[in-house]
C-alpha cells in the first residue's frame, strides 16, 4: 500500500498542500521528509507520538525520514498553540534537552546506514548573520500574512513578542535548507504547524525553485476532549525514567471505549484489519483489546521485555484473563494463563512495628509519593 494510504486509512492526516500529488510522488519514488521536534524538556511526551509514528511508517515503506531537533529554534520558543511566550532556556539546556532527545527517538526510528538522520537545526542556524538574513530570507515574508497566521492570531490577544515572530522565519528555512542539503521535499507536523509549513514550501520556492510539499496531523484529544497524555500526576513521558513503563502501561489500558479503535490505529503497528474488528468487541473482549493496546504501545517505547512485566503485573493485580487467539493475531501479548507476577508495579517497603503502631495518611501520602510533600498531603486531607 502507498504510505500516503496507510496514513490515511490510520487517521494520520489532516491537511496536505497538494493530495493527489502527495500520493504520486510517494508511489513513484523514494523520498525524503522531516519533523521538527522542540527540544524544551528532557524527554518527549506521548503528544509527540503521532509525528514519530508518521516517520516510522515512512521509513518501513522505504523512504528516508529525518528527525530534526530543533537545537536553534528551541532558544525562540514556537508560539503556536500557546497563550502565553515559552520560558527561555539556555543553549546548554536546549543540548541537553536535544541529546536525550535523540536517544529516545531512536527507539523508534532506524538510524543505521542512514536510513534516517537526526539533525540539530543549531548547526546551521546558530552561524546565522542577522543582516544577511533579513536580507536574503526577511524580505520574502509579508508581515500581514504572518499576522493572519493562526499560531500568531491567538498571541496578539495576550501579547506576541518580537523574538517569537522571527520563529516562522526559521522554521521555513529550516525546510529549504534541508531541500537545499538533503533533498528533502515534505514536511510533516501538528495541524498548529501548518501555517509555518506553507510559509516554508514558499520560501523553498522562491530561494530554489523547487516544488516541496507539506502534510499535517490532526491534534489528537481523547473523546472526552482532554488532551492526550495529561493525567492526574501530570504529563506522561515517553522517558521511563520520567514515566515507568507500568504507569505507560496502565494509561493505555485505561483508554476509553469510543478511543479504543482510533488509538490503535495511530499509536500500534497492528494490520488494520484486525484493528476494523474493534468495533464488534463488548464488554470483556474490548478489555482484551485495552491490554493489547497497551502491551504493543508500551513495546514500541520500552522494549518488550519492559511492556511483558507490565502486562504481568497488571494482569495479576487485576485478575485478568489472558486475550483469546483468535484477537490479534499479530500483538506478541501473551496467550497463556497470568503468571503471578507484580514485581514491575511501584512498590515501597514499610517494616511491620510501624504498620503495628500505626501510620497517618498524611505520611503515607507523601512516603509513597502521591503527595509531594507531608503539607501537601495535610492540605489535601483538610479539603476533602
Amino acid at each position: 500500500m502507498n504510505v500516503f494510504d496507510t496514513l490515511k486509512e490510520r487517521g494520520f492526516i489532516e491537511q496536505a498542500s497538494d493530495e493527489p500529488l502527495i500520493r504520486e510522488l510517494l508511489e513513484r519514488e523514494r523520498i525524503t521528509c522531516y519533523i521538527g521536534f522542540d527540544p524544551t524538556a528532557m524527554s518527549l511526551h506521548i503528544g509527540s507520538l503521532v509525528p514519530i509514528m508518521a516517520l516510522a511508517h515512512m521509513q518501513r515503506a522505504g523512504h528516508r525520514v529525518i528527525a530534526l531537533v530543533g537545537g536553534g529554534t528551541g532558544l525562540i520558543g514556537d508560539p503556536s498553540g500557546k497563550s502565553e511566550l515559552r520560558r527561555v532556556l539556555t543553549r546548554e539546556d536546549i543540548e541537553a534537552n536535544a541529546e536525550s532527545i535523540k536517544l529516545q527517538l531512536s527507539r523508534y526510528l532506524d538510524f543505521s546506514d542512514g536510513e534516517a538522520l537526526l539533525l540539530n537545526n543549531a548547526d546551521w542556524l546558530s552561524g546565522l548573520n542577522y543582516i544577511e538574513f533579513l536580507r536574503d530570507v526577511g524580505r520574502h515574508f509579508s508581515v500581514n500574512r504572518m499576522l493572519a497566521a493562526e499560531s500568531y492570531r491567538m498571541r496578539l490577544e495576550t501579547g506576541l513578542t518580537f523574538i517569537e515572530f522571527n520563529y516562522m522565519l526559521l522554521q521555513s528555512y529550516d525546510f529549504s535548507y534541508l531541500s537545499h542539503h538533503y533533498d528533502c521535499v515534505l514536511q510533516m507536523g501538528g495541524n498548529d504547524q501548518w501555517g509555518n509549513i506553507v510559509a516554508g514550501i514558499d520560501l523553498t520556492r522562491r530561494l530554489s525553485g523547487k516544488q516541496v510539499f507539506g502534510l499535517t496531523f490532526p491534534l489528537i484529544t481523547t473523546s472526552q476532549g482532554g488532551k492526550m497524555g495529561k493525567t492526574e500526576r501530570g504529563t506522561l513521558w515517553i522517558d521511563g525514567a520520567l514515566t515507568p513503563p507500568y504507569e505507560y502501561y496502565q494509561y493505555w489500558v485505561n483508554t476509553d471505549d469510543a478511543d479504543l479503535e482510533r488509538f490503535l490505529a495511530l499509536f500500534t503497528l497492528l494490520p488494520m484489519e484486525e484493528i476494523d474488528a474493534v468495533k464488534n468487541l463488548a464488554h470483556s473482549e474490548l478489555n482484551m483489546a485495552k491490554s493489547v493496546l497497551a502491551f504493543e504501545a508500551t513495546k514500541i517505547t520500552h522494549g518488550e521485555e519492559a511492556s511483558l512485566a507490565a502486562w504481568k503485573a497488571a494482569a495479576s493485580a487485576f485478575h485478568a484473563k489472558p486475550v483469546d487467539e483468535k484477537l490479534f493475531p499479530s500483538s506478541g501479548i501473551p496467550r497463556a494463563a497470568v503468571v503471578e507476577d507484580t514485581s514491575a508495579i511501584p512498590a515501597i517497603i514499610v517494616k511491620q512495628d510501624m504498620l503495628e503502631k500505626g501510620i497517618p495518611a498524611f505520611e503515607l501520602f507523601a512516603e509513597t509519593g502521591l503527595c509531594s510533600s507531608r503539607g501537601e498531603a495535610r492540605r489535601l486531607i483538610s479539603h476533602g
